[in-house]
This record gives C-alpha cells, structure tokens and sequence, in this order.
C-alpha cells in the first residue's frame, strides 16, 4: 500500500506519517514551500521526518503564488503574526486563503500518478477554530471531489484521523509511535529558537504540558 502524507515538518503531519507508516503504509512525503517565513526550517524537518520513515519518495513543490496572493500573516510581512491572545472568533491572520484545496488537489494529483491509495492531511479543529478548510465538513467535500474527478484505481481515500482530537491526543499518539518530536518544527516567526508566544507554539506547548512533560525543542519566551 502507498500513501501520500502531507509533510509539512510539524507536529500534526510528523505524527500523521507516523500513524500511516503504522498502518502499513509506504510514505510519498510531499512538501509544499509557499513563501512562509519558516519555510527553510520546515523543509529541513521535513526532510528529517521522511528519512526516519524511510519514505519511498520525497517530493517538494513550491506553491509562490501564495504569496503573491498574499492576506496573510504567514506570506505577507507587512502582516504581523499575533501572540496567543486566547481564544476569540473570527479567522485569524495565519489562515492562507484556501490553502488546504491547493495543497489536496497537488496531493490528489500524485496520488493518483503514483496509484497510492491513500492522501493523509493532518488537519484538526479542536484547537483551531476558525480555518474554513480544516472542517470535516471541508474534507467530506473533497473527498466527493476526488471521487468525481479522478479516474484513480485503486480509490483514492482521504485520510484526517486527527480532524476531531486535540493536539495533546496527537502527542500521546506519536509517543506511542517514537515520533522525534525534537525533529519537528511548528513555531510561525522564528527558525532558530521557537518564539513560545504565537498561537502554534502555545497550542503545542500546552499539549505537551496536558500531558506532564516537557517540548523537546527551545523556546525563547
């Protein structure tokens, strides 16, 4: 069997792939670089990630046009990325205008050039709201999407075990699996040390913290 997993060098998709190779998978590690401002340091972990799984291809792909798009906080630097204020409604500025449809219909491309089986995308809600394209509702609809646009044999299925847990049952998923979490990398602001303050450094610090242990990575704050 062979998968296609969304490697973006994070927490989520880091255990994700995990999860897939677990389940029997061969790995297609696909990397997308958008202009984000941590694009090196998540290639790099993504790299790391994919060869500790020994993953049968590596594919990057650079999706620039996001930043000429731009609308948002993790493409555009006149935008600032927000500290974790608590939770509020709204879209926040990290949201990439329908980022997850690019990055699954490149996905559902692959898989079907490659006759994998299956696309995992580690999108989950439960710790962040307001991302239209990370509802299951999102993916049940591309799901019919891949079904009706694809002549792909076997199916195409899309994987998000994740969609509805929250990120310290991610964490307590991959340390059953021995994910490197050293490796992975989900501050938005900084590639050297994590800026402990933006609202993907919090959110994983707490999961962590939910658990009784320590980040294995260096914050500055």
């Amino acid at each position: 069997m062979k998968a296609v997993c969304l490697l973006s060098g994070g927490m989520d998709s880091s255990t994700l792939a995990y999860v897939a190779k677990d389940m029997g998978y061969d790995i297609i590690a696909l990397h997308f670089t958008y202009g984000q401002r941590t694009e090196e340091k998540e290639r790099e972990c993504a790299l790391l990630i994919a060869r500790k799984l020994e993953a049968i291809e590596f594919v990057e792909i650079g999706l620039e046009y996001f930043r000429k798009i731009g609308a948002s906080s993790l493409t555009d630097p006149s935008i600032p990325i927000e500290d974790y204020a608590g939770e509020k409604g709204g879209v926040p500025t990290t949201y990439v205008p329908f980022r997850n449809a690019n990055l699954l219909a490149i996905a559902t491309s692959l898989a079907e050039a490659r006759r994998a089986e299956a696309i995992f995308i580690g999108v989950q809600t439960g710790d962040y709201p307001g991302y239209p394209d990370c509802r299951p509702e999102f993916i049940e609809a591309f799901q019919r999407v891949i079904d009706l646009g694809t002549a792909a044999d076997p199916r195409i299925t899309l994987m998000t075990p994740f969609v509805r847990m929250t990120k310290a049952d991610i964490v307590r998923v991959g340390l059953a699996l021995g994910v490197p979490y050293e490796l992975t990398w989900s501050c938005y602001r900084s590639s050297d040390r994590a800026c402990g303050v933006c609202s993907s450094c919090h959110y994983r610090r707490e999961a962590f913290r939910e658990l009784g242990l320590e980040d294995p990575i260096e914050y500055e704050a």
